[in-house]
C-alpha cells in the first residue's frame, strides 16, 4: 500500500513538473494528456468558457476556472446559483439581451456586449459569444459560450466618441465664429459705406443749412425795408401802397416764408440726426471695449431701422437712465437692431413695440417686446441655434439671434425670452456694467 502511494505521489509530481515546464516554455516537448492540455489552455485563455442549459434562465452548467482570475468569482458558485448570470448583468443591458435571445434557436449563434458585475461590484464590459449545440435529431442539448473582457476596447471607443463629439462641437463653434466674422465684416463694410455717405451728405447739408439761415436773415431785412418804404410812401399815396401790398399778399408771404424756413431747418436737422445715427451705429474702427451710453445706441439704431418699423408698429419708450456700460457698442447696437427687426417681422398688420431700460446693482437690462404672433413653446429653445428660423424660406438666414446670443455671451451677459402665441414676445438683454468684474449667470 505504501509503495502504491509513493508511486502515485511520484507520478503526480512528474505531471506537475511537466505542467510547470509547459507554462514556462509552451514550445517545449512534453508529454501531457489531452485532458491536461485542455485544462491548461482553458485556464490561460483570455476568455471564460462556459456552458448552460438551452432552456429557461440559461443556468450555467460549467464555468472555466479562469473566471476567478478575470471576474474574481469561484466557478462552483457561478454554477450552483441558477440566477447567477441573469442577476449580474447590468439592468440597462438586460432588455436588449432577453428580447433577442430566442434568435439563438433560429440562427444557432448570437454575440452580445454587455456590462457584467465582478466580485468588487464594478461593471466590466464583456463580449459574450454563444453557440447552440444540437443532437443528431436537431434537438437543443446545450449552449456553450465564451466571455471576454473588452473593457479596454470599450474605454477606447468611448474616448474616441468623446473626441468625435468634441470635434463636432469645435467645428460648430468654428462655423459660428466664421459666421460672426462674416457678419462683422459685413457690418464693417456697411459702417464704412455709411460713414462715407454721411461725410458726403454732411457737406451739402452744412452749406444748405448755412444758406437758409443767411437767407432767412436777408428776407427779414427785406420785409423790414418794405415796411419802411411803405411808411414813407403811405404819406403820398396810401391807397396805391395798400393796393400793391394786397396784390403781392405781403402779409401772407411774411408769415408763410417764416414757417417754410422753420420747416426746412427742422428737416435739415432731422437729416443731420439720421446721418449722425449712421455714424453712431457703425462706429467704424471702434472694436475696442469702452464705456458707452446704451440709450444713445438704442436711439441711433431706432433711426436706422425706423423706416422698416414705422408702417407696422408704434414705438413705446420707457427708458430709465443707465450708467455707462463697458462694451463694444457697435456689437450691442447690432443686437438691438436684430431684435427690433424681428419684432417688426412678428407683427403681421399693426401693433406695438416697447423698449424699456433699467439697472440694478452691477447690471443693466434692455427689454424689447412686441404684440406679434409669438413663438411656439416647442421652438423657443431652438431660436438661438445657427441657421434656425421660423420665417418662410428665402426671407431669413437664421443667423440674427444666433449672432446676438454670441455677442451677449461675449459680454458675459445673457438673453432671456418669454413668448405666448397670439400675444407676442419679449426679449431681455442683461449686461454687466463691467464684464471684467462681473458675469451674469
Amino acid at each position: 500500500m505504501d509503495a502504491q502511494m509513493e508511486y502515485f505521489d511520484l507520478a503526480l509530481a512528474a505531471e506537475f513538473t511537466e505542467l510547470q515546464n509547459l507554462q514556462a516554455n509552451p514550445h517545449a516537448s512534453v508529454r501531457l494528456t489531452s485532458h491536461e492540455r485542455l485544462r491548461y489552455l482553458i485556464e490561460n485563455t483570455p476568455a471564460i468558457i462556459y456552458s448552460s442549459v438551452p432552456t429557461g434562465d440559461f443556468k450555467m452548467t460549467f464555468v472555466s476556472s479562469n473566471a476567478r482570475r478575470i471576474l474574481g468569482y469561484d466557478p462552483d458558485l457561478m454554477v450552483s446559483d441558477p440566477n447567477f448570470w441573469f442577476e449580474h448583468i447590468h439592468p440597462d443591458d438586460k432588455p436588449n439581451i432577453f428580447s433577442s435571445l430566442s434568435m439563438l434557436f433560429v440562427e444557432g449563434e448570437r454575440t452580445y456586449e454587455y456590462r457584467f458585475r465582478d466580485i468588487q461590484g464594478n461593471y466590466v464590459w464583456m463580449r459574450d459569444m454563444l453557440r447552440l449545440i444540437r443532437d443528431e435529431s436537431g434537438n437543443p442539448i446545450e449552449v456553450i459560450g465564451s466571455l471576454t473582457d473588452v473593457s479596454e476596447r470599450k474605454a477606447m471607443e468611448e474616448s474616441l466618441h468623446r473626441k468625435g463629439e468634441e470635434q463636432k462641437l469645435l467645428i460648430q463653434r468654428l462655423q459660428e465664429a466664421q459666421d460672426q466674422l462674416l457678419q462683422s465684416e459685413k457690418m464693417a463694410s456697411i459702417g464704412q459705406l455709411a460713414a462715407g455717405i454721411a461725410h458726403e451728405i454732411n457737406n451739402p447739408i452744412g452749406f444748405v443749412n448755412s444758406n437758409l439761415v443767411s437767407l432767412h436773415s436777408y428776407i427779414e431785412d427785406m420785409f423790414d425795408a418794405i415796411d419802411q418804404l411803405q411808411s414813407v410812401a403811405h404819406e403820398t399815396n396810401a391807397l396805391k401802397c395798400k393796393e400793391i401790398r394786397e396784390k403781392a399778399d405781403l402779409d401772407f408771404l411774411e408769415t408763410d416764408i417764416a414757417e417754410l424756413f422753420n420747416e426746412s431747418l427742422d428737416g435739415l436737422k432731422r437729416v443731420k440726426d439720421i446721418v449722425q445715427s449712421l455714424k453712431d451705429f457703425s462706429h467704424v474702427g471702434e472694436t475696442e471695449w469702452q464705456e458707452a451710453d446704451l440709450i444713445q445706441g438704442i436711439e441711433s439704431t431706432l433711426n436706422i431701422v425706423y423706416n422698416e418699423i414705422k408702417y407696422k408698429a408704434k414705438i413705446q419708450k420707457k427708458y430709465q437712465p443707465l450708467p455707462p456700460v463697458r462694451c463694444v457698442i457697435s456689437q450691442i447696437n447690432q443686437v438691438v437692431m436684430n431684435l427690433l427687426v424681428n419684432a417688426s417681422h412678428a407683427i403681421h398688420d399693426k401693433g406695438d413695440i416697447s423698449i424699456s431700460t433699467g439697472h440694478a446693482n452691477d447690471q443693466v437690462w434692455i427689454s424689447i417686446s412686441d404684440t406679434g404672433s409669438g413663438i411656439p413653446q416647442d421652438l423657443i429653445n431652438r431660436i438661438f441655434e445657427p441657421f434656425f428660423t421660423t420665417k418662410p424660406i428665402g426671407t431669413g438666414t437664421g443667423l440674427g439671434l444666433s449672432l446676438s446670443y454670441g455677442i451677449v455671451k461675449k459680454h458675459r451677459g445673457k438673453i432671456e425670452v418669454k413668448s405666448e402665441i397670439g400675444k407676442g414676445s419679449e426679449f431681455v438683454i442683461r449686461l454687466p456694467l463691467d464684464p471684467d468684474r462681473t458675469q451674469i449667470n
